[in-house]
């Protein structure tokens, strides 16, 4: 017995296949880059796809549970399916405006044994994530006084979970609510904008940057304290890209011809290093590996490449993919393309070494990021379809 089981352990570390959920925005450590490892792009094939309804929702999976949400005909609806077949476990659905743009921006989270939601105009939820039973909503718009965008595009922030507190990108500095009982912990007044918050340690301390309208926000993640924050204004107050924290260092990028610059934040205000218009990315956030950074540029409705910087902002390669996203795992880069096109490429700074590519039958538009759990990637267009697609072997 004991040879036996020997055998095996080395047949597992030989093969060095690691699964791994994918229960939050951006993915287990909030930065676009799965944990997973032996998984196989070669060997890819579509497994299964659904029809959610309209909307830019990506997935959010815990074990053999998927978390997605779509809208159909006045109405927003949450999803549980079984993350292999397909099948619906169970759905909720409240009545929800689908304003331009049709449909939820937000991703579900999940934190133990509950599921959070945010809809576009602005309803947080909470959920029993085996049962779907709703624990608590808020309106956090009316509770905090705060409106929607100028321009009515509605809200797209997906809660973050930072210890007994769900972050959100409502108001210029955003907005914290107690995860338990759904009642506001600290709030600020402004314009929000698009990109979630993203939570990192500085100096042994909690804090939040925020990319709002009127730019960047660094905040105690606690208390909503201000630390510093960085004027970064772009037309119709989109800054819908997440901020990427690298080190002491936060990247932040938008669209409408604004350009990105690195910030460097080791003082713990925020100084300038560079700016470049070499990055120019509209709300597809970047993903950072071994010293480069890799996203997606470009424009809705004009050309958008998949391109690699260095940290000083020079570009290193650019391949055209329409306007996608991108993200990350085991070496590999997985971009799903405007038309559905799913690519994976080496993470490489030197030239796009493309592995493999897959037609997934999705139309425009995709902008929605792929996410990677347990062996499967998953893709869906705006229209509403999800595609599952099978790396696992």
């Amino acid at each position: 017995m004991e040879k036996w089981m020997g055998c095996l352990l080395v047949a597992a570390v030989a093969a060095g296949a690691v699964a791994d959920d994918w229960h939050t925005w951006r993915g287990p450590n909030g930065d676009g880059i799965s944990n997973e490892k032996g998984w196989n792009p070669m060997g890819a094939k579509t497994l299964w796809t659904k029809e959610l309804g309209v909307g830019y929702s990506t997935v959010s999976v815990k074990g053999n549970k998927l978390y997605t949400m779509g809208h159909q005909e006045g109405t927003d609806i949450v999803y549980c399916l079984d993350a292999k077949s397909g099948e619906k476990i169970w759905d909720y659905s409240y009545p929800c405006k689908t304003g331009k743009y049709k449909g939820p921006r937000a991703t579900p989270v999940v934190d133990g044994q509950f599921l959070y939601t945010v809809s576009r105009e602005g309803e947080l939820f909470c959920f029993e994530a085996e049962s779907g039973q709703k624990k608590w909503s808020l309106d956090v718009l009316d509770e905090t006084k705060n409106e929607d965008s100028r321009w009515g595009w509605g809200i797209s922030t997906s809660a973050v979970v930072e210890g007994d507190l769900i972050l959100l990108n409502i108001g210029k500095a955003g907005t914290a609510v107690d995860k338990h009982t759904g009642k506001i912990q600290w709030t600020s007044s402004g314009l929000q904008s698009y990109a979630s918050p993203v939570v990192f340690t500085h100096k042994g301390k909690r804090l939040a940057a925020i990319f709002s309208a009127p730019g960047l926000q660094i905040v105690d993640a606690k208390s909503g304290k201000k630390i510093d924050d960085y004027g970064w204004e772009t037309k119709y107050d989109i800054n819908g890209a997440d901020p990427l924290v690298i080190g002491d260092r936060i990247f932040i990028s938008s669209g409408y011809d604004r350009e990105a610059a690195m910030l460097d934040f080791s003082s713990g205000k925020l100084k300038k290093l560079w700016n470049s218009d070499v990055m120019k990315m509209q709300f597809s956030s970047a993903i950072h590996a071994d010293g480069y950074i890799y996203g997606v540029t470009g424009q809705n409705k004009k050309k958008g490449h998949l391109r690699c910087i260095d940290m000083d902002g020079e570009e290193q390669w650019s391949m055209p993919i329409g306007f996608g996203s991108v993200i990350a795992a085991d070496g590999k880069l997985i971009a799903l393309g405007e038309k559905g096109t799913l690519y994976f490429a080496e993470i490489s700074p030197k030239e796009y070494k493309e592995i493999s590519s897959i037609e997934t039958g999705l139309s425009q538009l995709c902008w929605t990021p792929p996410v990677l759990a347990n062996g499967i990637v998953y893709c869906r267009n705006d229209k509403g379809t999800l595609v599952a697609v099978d790396v696992s072997k």
